[in-house]
């Protein structure tokens, strides 16, 4: 604050100086020209530098560590798990690197020494460089701190970043348990951050497939595609076009790519897969029949909702036949169908395999695990088909409250949690709440997923709807006629969502007396549904 003070008394204003600290921390920090009438005369960056020449080697590493991971939220947890890690990097000598500085952290042979590592924190926290946050047992640094730390590497900072990205990726198992979700979404602030400048093709194949699934679990699907995409081309290289772990990621990358609304792309490689795991595992494979799976799952998100039925009767079937009737896999093929059933206007056959999935995902998953809070979702979502709107409510106000602690505000599923309960909302006639929930996941949807994704669309449509409810019909137009316009060109002039689209618009040009209009547009529905 001295150093501020004086600076600002000789050089500048206040605003000045905000506008200076933003572009040039580093000198101002360092700027010895001025101290004002404070007897200490050391700058803060050379006061902070006298600690750290008195740290020990581990603690001077791990605040390097620390500089490239977010400031907040750094755990003992993740430096455990990357230490007992079971996988091998194909680098060895990023291998080497990595378990060096792990070893000074707390690894030893097959086991973690947390004793060692709270003797490293200790000897930054007595020279207060770092700081504890006790409710959720986790360190943090201050900004400036965190920021000068940077300073004090002498090695090559992007390999540094790649040796961090890479611990971060060994924390990372392939394990789906309601703790490994929630440990996964603490990873993704250092990820983003330790990731800055690094790109695809300079990351490990191991790391880069485990960071993969960290994005694409959040909803950063741009970031989850670019990995997945490298990850596939490696495997290619190393293993070739059929190995099951080359098929492993191209699967994945379908995934991501239906999550885009790219589904002419999911498609496509979901085709590959799957004609390439029957002959190579045969059909009652449990990976070929997840592949099926996933294809119907595009299947109705394309409105092919009989294609996706007839895959899904199958798959359900093997799959009880092959895992059993409480597998996770096969639960998951019953909600599938349940949702197709909905979709199908089949209410009651969805409603009964909809409460039998979810009752047994919390047996075998537990309450707040992301797939039993979808199959909540769902059975909300019939309900809400029904009539049953407070039935409906109830399950999406949990459903709501649980994805925001789990996934986070803006995670993708929690949006659709609120859009959800919006539309509940405007059925039960609770019109201002449906529009402010409506505004939000609009504008959230817009900066996480873009203007053009489906679920942007869907956000739109439903506020337009709520406002031709309320009687704002040019408000509604508006909004109808982008999404209409959007639709087409995303799913076609064919999909089920674009025709709801123009029957839309056309029930709005109606009640603004616009008869002929309506007309043609009604008419077009019509032709194209028969």
């Amino acid at each position: 604050m001295s150093q501020a003070g004086a600076y600002i008394h000789c050089h500048s204003s206040l605003s000045e100086y905000r506008e200076l600290f933003r572009n040039e921390r580093d000198n101002l920090l360092q700027n010895e020209e001025t101290q004002g009438q404070d007897p200490y005369e050391s700058t803060v960056y050379s006061t902070w530098r006298l600690s750290y020449d008195k740290l020990d080697a581990p603690a001077r590493s791990l605040l390097q560590i620390c500089s490239l991971l977010h400031h907040e939220g750094i755990s003992e947890e993740m430096f455990k798990k990357a230490a007992l890690s079971q996988g091998g990097l194909e680098d060895s000598d990023l291998q080497e690197e990595a378990t060096r500085l792990l070893s000074q952290l707390g690894k030893q042979e097959s086991c973690w020494s947390s004793w060692t590592f709270k003797k490293v924190i200790k000897d930054l926290m007595s020279h207060s460089l770092i700081g504890y946050d006790d409710q959720n047992r986790t360190y943090s640094i201050h900004p400036l701190v965190h920021h000068w730390s940077g300073t004090t590497m002498d090695s090559n900072r992007h390999d540094m970043q790649r040796l961090i990205f890479t611990i971060i990726g060994l924390s990372v198992s392939y394990t789906f348990t309601e703790e490994d979700y929630k440990y996964r979404r603490t990873l993704l602030k250092h990820a983003i951050n330790s990731m800055a400048s690094l790109k695809p093709e300079d990351i490990d194949l191991l790391v880069a497939a485990r960071m993969g699934l960290i994005y694409f679990e959040q909803g950063y699907w741009k970031e989850a595609e670019a990995l997945e995409v490298a990850v596939m081309e490696k495997r290619k290289q190393v293993l070739g076009d059929d190995h099951p772990e080359t098929l492993s990621s191209m699967a994945n990358l379908a995934c991501t790519y239906t999550d885009q609304g790219r589904l002419k792309d999911a498609e496509a490689l979901e085709m590959v897969v799957l004609e390439k795991r029957k002959w190579m595992l045969g059909y009652d494979h449990p990976d070929t029949l997840m592949s099926i799976a996933n294809l119907a799952g595009t299947y109705k998100r394309q409105g092919r909702l009989k294609d996706a039925e007839a895959l899904e009767v199958v798959v359900l079937e093997k799959m009880k036949q092959v895992l059993g009737d409480h597998h996770p896999n096969t639960v998951t093929s019953m909600a599938n169908l349940a949702c197709t059933y909905r979709h199908q206007g089949r209410l009651k056959d969805a409603e009964a395999l909809e409460v039998v999935a979810l009752e047994k995902k919390k047996q075998v998953l537990g309450d707040d695990h992301p797939d039993t809070l979808s199959s909540m979702a769902n059975l909300a979502a019939t309900y809400g088909h029904q009539g049953r709107l407070k039935d409906a409510e109830a399950l999406e106000v949990v459903v709501l409250e649980k994805r925001k602690q789990v996934l986070g505000d803006d995670h993708p599923d929690t949006l659709k949690s609120m859009a959800n309960l919006a539309a509940t909302y405007s059925n039960q006639g609770r019109l201002k709440d449906a529009e402010a929930l409506e505004v939000v996941v609009l504008e959230k949807r817009k900066r996480v997923l873009g203007d053009g994704h489906p679920d942007t669309l869907f956000s739109m449509a439903n506020l337009a709807c709520t406002y031709g409810n309320q009687g704002r019909l040019k408000d509604a137009e508006a909004l109808e006629v982008m999404v209409l316009e959007k639709r087409k060109r995303v799913l076609g002039d064919d999909h089920p969502d674009t025709l709801t689209s123009i029957a839309n618009l056309a029930c709005t040009y109606t009640y603004q007396g616009r008869l002929q209009d309506a007309e043609v547009l009604e008419v077009m529905v019509l032709e194209t549904r028969r």
